[in-house]
């Protein structure tokens, strides 16, 4: 089960050409990643901020098509793993029916002294909902 959020492409995320400049790619990432937690596992990013934070382990992302200014993307989340204190992610980006991006993620929980922490039950429980039959689920 995926998480979707719409993204209109603003001036603010175009360079001088009026196409997306690729950093502002990674700031629509981490605010699909804080929606998702947000708005699904119902643990918004300055709770989690209190006690840690979760930050991005590994990213890697290939940009398939040029986005323009005025633009309407659709940004998917989907959880693809579940580890003991980590998440894989994969966020898609369309525009249409055309991929814009596509970027896999490992997210990982940490405490207040930046170490890794297991995922308390109730949000292990939703992620653990959304995984796809064949998705890897590890303990």
């Amino acid at each position: 089960m995926a998480f979707i959020i719409k993204q209109k492409v603003l001036f603010k995320h175009c360079d001088p050409a009026g196409i997306v400049f690729y950093p502002r790619y990674f700031e629509m990432i981490n605010d699909v990643v804080e929606m998702f937690f947000s708005d699904v596992l119902q643990r918004p990013f300055e709770e989690l901020l209190k006690n840690g934070g979760l930050p991005t382990a590994e990213i890697s992302t290939r940009f398939h098509s040029p986005s323009r200014h005025g633009d309407c993307l659709q940004i998917l989340l989907e959880p693809r793993h579940l580890g003991h204190s980590s998440m894989g992610v994969v966020v898609i980006a369309m525009c249409n029916s055309e991929e814009r991006f596509t970027s896999s993620l490992t997210l990982v929980n940490v405490d207040s002294g930046g170490k890794s922490c297991k995922w308390d039950d109730a949000i292990r429980e939703k992620i653990t909902s959304m995984l796809s039959p064949g998705m890897e689920k590890m303990q």
